[in-house]
Formats: C-alpha cells, structure tokens, sequence
C-alpha cells in the first residue's frame, strides 16, 4: 500500500503546489521532489522515468521554441499592436471590441499557444479596455476563457495536444481538419453565451481616454510566424517533429533581436521558462506513477469504447470532470493511453474535454490561474461567483457542440 499513497499524495502536492505556490516558488520546487518519493518507494520504475523522458523530451523541446517565439513577437511589437487594432476595430463600442477579443485571442492561442493568450494578449486587453473607457469584465474573460477553448485546432496550441499528438497517429495538417468544426463550435457558443451573461457591461456607453495612434504591422514577426505554420506542416508530412520548425521561427527572430540588441542571451533563456519544463517532466512522471498504481487500470474500465457519438460524449465529459479534478494536464497523462485504444477520434474527444473543461474552475488548467494572477495585476478581481457561472454556462454546451462537431468531423474525413 506504500506506493500507491505516496502516488496520490505525490500528485496532491505537486497539484497543490502549482495552484497556490507558497512563497512564489516555481512549480518544479513540488514536483522534482515529488517524482523523486515516487522513484524512492517503488511505484514508478527507472525504466518508466526514461520511457517518460523519452516520450516528453520532444513535447518540452517544442514548448520552449513555442515560448521564446512569442516572447520575441511581443518584443517585436505584435501584441502591442493588436491592442491598437482591436481598439480601432471596436470604434468605441464595448460589444465590437468583444468580438476583435475573440478574434485575436483565438488565432492567437491556435498559432502561439495559449501561454501567449494569457500572458501576453491578457494585460493588452486591459490597456486596450482601459483606454476606450469600456468595463474590462467581459473581454477578460475573454481572454481566459479562450487560452482553453481555442487551443483546440492545431497540435501545438496547448501542451496536452503536444501530449496526446503522438498517440493520435495523426499528421498535424489531417488533426488540425478533424478539430476545425469543433474548434469554430466552441468558439462560437462562447461568443453566443457571452454576448448575453455580459449584455449589461457591453451595453454600458464607452468613454475613451485616448484615441488609439496608427502602428505599423510588424511585418517580420507576422512573416515569420506563418513561415514557421508552414514549417509545422512541412515537418509532418516528412517525418520531422514540428519541434524544429518552431526552433527555426524561434531562432530567425532570436538573430534579429540579438543583432539590434533588443535582448540578450540571458532574456532568451528565461522567456524558455526552464523551471516550468523541468515541472512538465518531473509532473509526467508522477502521473506515470499514479497510473500504474491503479489509475489506468479503473480509468480503462469506466472510459468509453469506440468512437460512436454517445462514445465520444462520454469520454469527453469523462475528460473535463477528470481536469477539474486533478488539472488537465495529468488528466491528458491519464486519459490518453486507454483513449489511444479506440483510435484517434477517442483521443481528440479526450482533448476536447481537457481543453474546455477547464473553463468550470480555476483549478482545471494551470493557464486558468496565471490568468486569475495577471486580472488581480491589473486591479480587476476575479469573483469565483462569476467565474462558476459563467462556466456552468459555457463549458457543458460548449463541450456538447464541439463533441457532435468532431463526431461529423470524424464521418466526413475519417479518422
């Protein structure tokens, strides 16, 4: 019985410790420790540490490339410039702005990941919100709610479709196909439900501080974000993991930023958040041992069996409780190999259900909570009350709409 409570305590600490971070510490100050007690006692073996190492070391490799790529986007000035537009779009009417936030947080959560959304795109939409004179509420939200919803579409839009991409057997270009519908579905409930849960804020008159100044696009970053897309495809189709094209985009920006000494070495290296990496492996081999201690083995009996649309149902509804209970990305650690058993379309169902689910709590993705952190930056508090609510709202319809999506998806083009 010795191992698998210290699995269950093992990942209780580390869950604990990324949610409150005593004293600001960083997320692997609880799991290095953590996957070490597992390793100690038995309940994961050498073997397993290197299999997960093996199977997270290319996933961990792309999602450094991902956030040094954003970082210098932003240092090239993108996402100061999609403030001014999305300002300039609105023309001083709240329910516009609302819709050029949804535009702008969902390609940019598809394309950057949503680590760009929230740390990024967020505190824009605030100044953005602040200088048209409109109630920040609704648009950040927005924001938080989209790092989730709109990481559906591409495999490197959040770290569990990097996660679970593998055991889909798929090519990024045939995943991305399969999770368009779903992904435009969900985005368009969101849209839908707030447009009404927030009809008060966006009704209220805007009064601006300032007009927005023209700025000019930032034609090499937009340049090389849609030649590392292509290079996303290109490496699928080869063979290659997508990992190296996100390396060339991030080092095609990385030269230009260190020629014109907008950053430095020492800034690249930490806009690749080290200690977040080693929190990602170190968490992986927790779950590995809370699996195999009983985890997989009950997961295997209660996850539905096919790809049916009460299947795919069933196991994305299974998905979004399982991500509310222990956070989404080892509940994508859980799911995905029992998943991977009925087919790819069971694995994106999965995914469906660790990418909206975490809308319902602040708990459900650990993008959720930077996000809370960045709000109360701002001056803006998150009402729990508000937050539930809305969620309640958004994520069962949401999560019923993009999963009847994926099952279309899944008869039209196979998979």
């Amino acid at each position: 019985m010795l191992a698998p409570t210290v699995s269950v305590l093992a990942l209780a600490v580390v869950l604990a410790g990324a949610v409150a971070r005593p004293f600001r510490l960083p997320e692997a100050a609880f799991a290095l420790p953590a996957a070490g007690a597992v390793l100690a006692v038995g309940a994961v073996t050498p073997e397993a540490v290197r299999e997960e190492a093996e199977r997270l070391g290319p996933v961990i490799g792309f999602l450094a490339a991902v956030l040094v790529l954003a970082k210098l986007c932003d240092d090239e000035g993108l996402f100061h410039a999609c403030g001014t537009w999305m300002a300039r779009w609105a023309r001083r009417r709240p329910r516009r702005l609302l819709g050029a936030v949804f535009g702008l947080a969902s390609l940019i959560t598809a394309v950057l990941s949503l680590d760009a959304t929230v740390v990024l795109l967020t505190p824009v939409v605030f100044a953005t919100s602040a200088r048209m004179g409109a109630r920040p509420g609704p648009h950040a939200y927005a924001s938080a709610h989209l790092s989730n919803t709109a990481s559906l579409l591409l495999p490197v839009s959040n770290l569990t479709n990097l996660l679970a991409f593998t055991a889909t057997g798929l090519g990024f270009t045939r995943f991305a196909l399969l999770m368009l519908l779903p992904w435009l579905a969900a985005i368009a409930v969101e849209y839908g439900i707030f447009r009404r849960f927030f009809a008060r804020d966006l009704a209220a008159p805007a009064a601006p501080v300032e007009p927005p100044e023209p700025v000019a696009p930032p034609l090499f970053a937009l340049c090389t974000v849609a030649a590392t897309l292509v290079g996303f495809g290109l490496a699928s189709a080869t063979g290659l993991d997508p990992a190296w094209a996100a390396a060339a985009g991030a080092t095609v920006l990385a030269v230009r930023a260190l020629a014109r000494r907008r950053t430095t070495p020492r800034a690249l290296v930490r806009s690749a958040a080290l200690p977040f990496l080693a929190f990602v492996l170190a968490l992986g081999v927790v779950v590995r041992a809370v699996v195999d201690q009983g985890l997989g083995t009950a997961l295997a009996h209660v996850l539905p069996d096919g790809t049916s649309l009460p299947a795919l149902l069933g196991i994305a509804a299974l998905a979004a409780v399982l991500a509310n209970l222990i956070n989404n990305l080892p509940a994508t650690l859980a799911l995905v190999p029992p998943a991977s058993a009925s087919g790819p379309g069971a694995v994106l169902a999965v995914l469906l259900g660790v990418n909206i689910g975490p809308n319902l709590t602040y708990a459900g993705s650990l993008a959720t909570l930077l996000w809370r952190r960045i709000a109360h930056d701002h001056d803006h508090p998150v009402a729990l009350g508000e937050f539930t609510r809305l969620g309640l709202l958004t994520v069962p319809v949401a999560l019923t709409a993009s999963t009847v999506a994926l099952w279309a998806s899944l008869r039209l083009l196979g998979g």
